[in-house]
């Protein structure tokens, strides 16, 4: 009940009012059945920009961080994303995944439409990464459609570090439903399962234009982290023994 409150009187009318977002391929959001929306992750403001434009309800897995807060913040985060219909996942461990897959086909199991970032993380850069294949695992399980879906310019309205995002315009943009029928029952096959994702990807690429990294966002932020850790020590080797 709330998730329409906010969408329609709350939080929906005040987002498309501040960032005027141009909407172009809506018309290939499935009007029923369930269906998974595949894009870019640039922003913390990508969990509620697109969700106030489309007609359907939408359910993202998100991190179980936003859940765990400490303090009050903590505690209105994880109200706010409760009461949007978002589902926490543990993205550490090795069962992680297998959660957030199942957390996913539950969300398809009743007919809904289920948001995803295949990338895992937000961009820190502004670059599209490698897509984890969890998104290739529901697809074909489930047999429904991946719409893949670009956020343009959210980078820039909010990029890594800045808590009040800037006013400016955004596009969201939405391509054809790709059909992954022909690889039912391949689920569990890792060239199956990879091709599918790196054809989901391609498609948000065409549809951003971003500049494409053939590897893992994680990965890529854990090797800066760690560069910007030794050049820290060279700089104040007292501080770091």
């Amino acid at each position: 009940m709330f998730y329409y409150v906010l969408k329609y009187v709350l939080l929906g009318p005040l987002l498309r009012l501040l960032f005027r977002p141009r909407i172009e391929g809506l018309e290939h959001i499935p009007d029923e059945g369930g269906a998974i929306v595949a894009g870019n992750h640039l922003s913390f403001s990508d969990h509620f920009l697109m969700p106030a434009i489309l007609k359907r309800r939408i359910t993202f897995l998100a991190k179980a961080e936003y859940f765990t807060g400490p303090g009050l913040k903590g505690r209105l985060t994880a109200f706010f994303f409760r009461s949007a219909g978002q589902i926490p996942v543990d993205r550490s461990g090795k069962e992680a995944g297998k959660a957030a897959i199942r957390e996913g086909m539950g969300v398809l199991a009743k007919d809904e439409l289920l948001g995803i970032y295949p990338e895992g993380t937000r961009s820190h850069d502004g670059r599209l990464y490698k897509g984890k294949v969890g998104v290739a695992v529901m697809a074909i399980k489930a047999q429904v459609p991946v719409v893949p879906c670009a956020m343009v310019g959210t980078f820039e309205i909010q990029p890594p570090g800045q808590t009040i995002p800037s006013i400016r315009r955004v596009t969201i943009r939405f391509g054809e439903p790709l059909d992954f029928s022909r690889y039912a029952g391949l689920e569990n096959e890792k060239a199956a399962v990879r091709a599918v994702t790196d054809e989901i990807m391609y498609a948000i690429l065409g549809l951003s234009g971003q500049e494409y990294v053939d590897r893992y966002a994680a990965e890529v932020k854990a090797e800066q982290a760690e560069l910007a850790k030794a050049e820290q020590s060279k700089k104040f080797p007292r501080l770091h023994r």
